[in-house]
């Protein structure tokens, strides 16, 4: 199968609704040409409804959809030459993995001949070409949405759309399936716009992504500027844990922030190119990003620190978790586990330290 051409999706003042209900709110979104692009955020914040639209299955009441530079709002979704795969893959259960990934060839009337090529090339893409002959009773869950995406990429379509497509996988599995998504899609070099509300999908397979909320665009980047440079507590909070420290912002400019709060008092915070407003905001701490120390112990030079009480732990694996006060504050400290590691109980006075170049002020 050749490499399909690369073509960009832009969203221009795009609203929707539904009745009364306002799903998406004066949307304006580019995904570049050839971008794995994920759509991320909570279950009705919009993103499937966007997806559906690019589909041509939901139609927008005001704005202008594009796919490569061309509004097509009122073309409709048989005509866009789109792919999409569905959460449930939507595979006949009576037709052979052949047929399945055949109908939509033979929909579109190609010769049986060019029929056989496309379908026995999709199926080898996707690592099924010896099983052509089977039902989707007959596979794995990984298998049939192997199908799915076979039955979808033999079409060629312009844009390729996956609507949380490992939601039914279990982890391990999905953690292989979202691997092989990512290395067909750069294969391919085709536009691919991936729904999910799992922050670790998004981070692990997207080029950029767009977080939503209640039908806004909250903020569009990097999964890495994302997690490091959030723009407000929604984003801080959704993508990653995060602990969000009250406070007041007393003086900035565009590379301090003059910050105060009840737990670590007044620090000078970096600042990120443009100074925020004085008054409330808030300070942004990933777990990670904090020290535990025993009380009395010396912070490394540049760091802040306080005195804490733990109040609770827990073990996952690759870290320790713990809930630690400060002042009137609750925190999240995650320590990376070592079998050498000294582990902290409840009760204990510690002391919590932190770097302030890893700190965020959201206003």
């Amino acid at each position: 199968m050749s490499t399909l051409n690369r073509i960009s999706v832009e969203c221009r003042g795009v609203d929707l609704s539904f009745g009364k209900t306002r799903v998406l709110q004066s949307l304006d979104l580019r995904i570049e040409p050839g971008e794995f692009f994920a759509l991320l955020g909570p279950s009705g914040s919009g993103k499937s409804t966007l997806l559906r639209l690019i589909a041509g299955f939901n139609q927008h009441q005001k704005g202008e959809l594009l796919l490569d530079g061309r509004d097509i709002s009122a073309v409709p979704a048989h005509a866009r030459n789109v792919g999409m795969v569905f959460q449930n893959y939507a595979l006949w259960p009576h037709m052979s993995v052949f047929d399945n990934v055949a109908f939509g060839l033979v929909e579109r009337k190609l010769p049986r001949t060019q029929v056989a090529d496309r379908v026995a090339a999709a199926l080898d893409l996707v690592g099924l070409a010896d099983m052509a002959l089977r039902r989707p009773a007959q596979l794995s869950g990984g298998q049939q949405q192997r199908v799915a995406l076979a039955r979808t990429i033999v079409i060629e379509p312009r844009v390729l759309l996956l609507d949380e497509p490992l939601s039914n996988l279990d982890r391990n599995l999905r953690v292989q399936m979202r691997e092989e998504l990512l290395a067909l899609q750069r294969k391919l070099g085709l536009t691919t716009i991936f729904v999910t509300h799992d922050q670790e999908e998004a981070m692990t397979t997207a080029d950029r992504m767009a977080v939503l909320d209640q039908g806004i665009i909250q903020q569009v980047g990097s999964p890495t500027d994302l997690f490091d440079q959030p723009i407000n507590r929604f984003v801080a909070s959704f993508v990653g844990t995060t602990n969000l420290v009250e406070g007041q912002v007393l003086g900035a400019d565009a590379t301090q922030i003059h910050f105060s709060s009840e737990p670590f008092g007044k620090m000078m915070l970096p600042g990120h190119g443009g100074a925020p407003r004085l008054g409330a905001a808030c300070m942004s701490l990933r777990p990670h990003a904090l020290r535990l120390i025993p009380r009395g112990a010396s912070a490394q030079a540049n760091e802040f620190m306080a005195g804490a009480v733990v109040e609770h732990r827990e073990f996952l694996g690759q870290f320790t978790r713990y809930r630690v006060r400060v002042g009137s504050s609750s925190l999240l400290v995650d320590i990376q586990h070592r079998t050498s590691a000294v582990l902290f109980s409840a009760g204990d006075e510690v002391a919590v330290s932190f770097d302030p170049r890893e700190a965020r002020c959201i206003a």
